[in-house]
């Protein structure tokens, strides 16, 4: 499981010209699913999205998290981060889980924020969607389980 988080300042994700999902400050994560992923590897990745520690505290160090930055989560699946591009001038999708087992475990992985006290907006899984951002810093990390 592979999460690409980016601080941001505001994020949004339209699908069919109607933003479906949008935050302020906080994370923009893109969440990738491998077919070796299960419900306890998504209850970790959630927990280190909520927990790691991008945002500045009053010193401009990186010591808070996203709670304590008064900020949300935006989720939004992306197969494609799981490709493999070792070879060749094509990626290979191989390496993502099935839809079925990918749309089972990003739903829960929006649930276990949820249950920690974000909104947790999201994408809608599988649609062709376009992501606005704002990425404040840069900041951006590749976190996976």
């Amino acid at each position: 499981m592979i999460a690409l988080i980016q601080r941001v300042s505001q994020a949004s994700v339209t699908v069919e010209n109607k933003i479906i999902g949008e935050i302020g400050k906080g994370l923009l994560v893109f969440l990738a699913i491998e077919p070796v992923d299960c419900q306890a590897k998504a209850k970790r990745l959630a927990e280190r999205v909520a927990g790691y520690r991008v945002f500045n505290d009053a010193n401009d160090k990186m010591n808070l998290n996203v709670k304590q930055a008064g900020g949300d989560i935006l989720v939004i699946s992306q197969f494609t981060l799981a490709a493999d591009t070792s070879s060749g001038m094509r990626p290979s999708f191989t390496s993502a889980a099935e839809p079925a087992l990918s749309n089972q475990l990003y739903q829960y992985f929006t649930q276990q924020l949820r249950e920690n006290g974000f909104e947790a907006p999201t994408g809608e899984f599988g649609a062709d969607m376009q992501v606005a951002l704002v990425n404040d810093g840069p900041v951006t990390f590749t976190l996976s389980i």
